[in-house]
């Protein structure tokens, strides 16, 4: 069975309280950079894998899309977003992202935020997501850099004192499964190399983009941490096209 960390109260209710729980996509530090890259959404249909609480099946809406089905594996998550959208052309699907099944060339755009990672075998995926996008529809996902996910702790280093010394990266080539702590509880995710999430979009016959390592925007960095943010990479921006 899929891991589903999300529909743990306790887990959950410490994701309410982010930042980009609260605030939507104006409250997530890549999302200034990840607009710049997505698609022009009028008329088209869109699936979003990992919608979670539905921020951007409700962007695509308001940017023109025709339709948008959005798949998580969390009914907690999917709850909130039906609360949040008002739009009826929006469909929410309780669905592991790797089980999802639509018939071929069923979407122009497919968007995923924060949610490959949790994936264990990625090239299916890619695989299947090529055949469910119409030629010249695109994919645009984020995920946690691969110098972010390769060590597992995603911790920095400390002295003595507490201070930041640096960030840990070890083990980059060892691909698979990674425990660590996320708002204080234990998630299993999955590290894979750059080379790894660029050549099987290469692979599976899609074009690739764009590759951006997002950084904290100007207007963030008086949140505390933020800054560190500077220090190393913590996302990544893929942007690819079916030709």
């Amino acid at each position: 069975m899929k891991e589903n960390k999300y529909d743990d109260d306790i887990f959950f209710e410490k994701y309410s309280q982010m930042r980009r729980s609260q605030q939507g996509l104006a409250g997530a530090g890549e999302w200034e950079t990840l607009k710049r890259l997505l698609p022009d959404f009028k008329g088209k249909r869109v699936l979003d894998l990992g919608c979670g609480y539905g921020w951007h099946c409700i962007y695509a809406m308001e940017q023109g899309a025709s339709s948008v089905i959005g798949v998580d594996i969390s009914h907690k998550m999917l709850e909130v977003a039906e609360e949040k959208t008002h739009f009826p052309q929006v469909e929410y699907l309780c669905c592991a992202m790797e089980d999802v099944e639509f018939p071929e060339e069923s979407f122009d755009v497919v968007l995923s935020s924060l949610a490959f990672h949790y994936v264990e075998d990625y090239a299916a995926l890619i695989k299947k997501i090529y055949r469910m996008l119409k030629h010249g529809g695109k994919l645009v996902f984020t995920v946690e850099h691969p110098v972010f996910t390769a060590h597992g702790t995603q911790d920095w280093y400390y002295d003595e004192k507490g201070e930041i010394l640096h960030f840990p990266v070890d083990n980059y080539y060892y691909e698979g499964k990674r425990t660590t702590v996320f708002l204080g509880e234990k998630v299993t995710k999955y590290h894979r190399t750059l080379t790894t999430y660029l050549n099987t979009l290469l692979s599976s016959g899609f074009i690739i983009n764009h590759v951006v390592e997002p950084q904290p925007p100007k207007s963030m960095m008086d949140i505390p941490g933020m800054k560190d943010e500077m220090r190393r990479p913590m996302m990544l921006i893929v942007s690819a096209s079916k030709d």
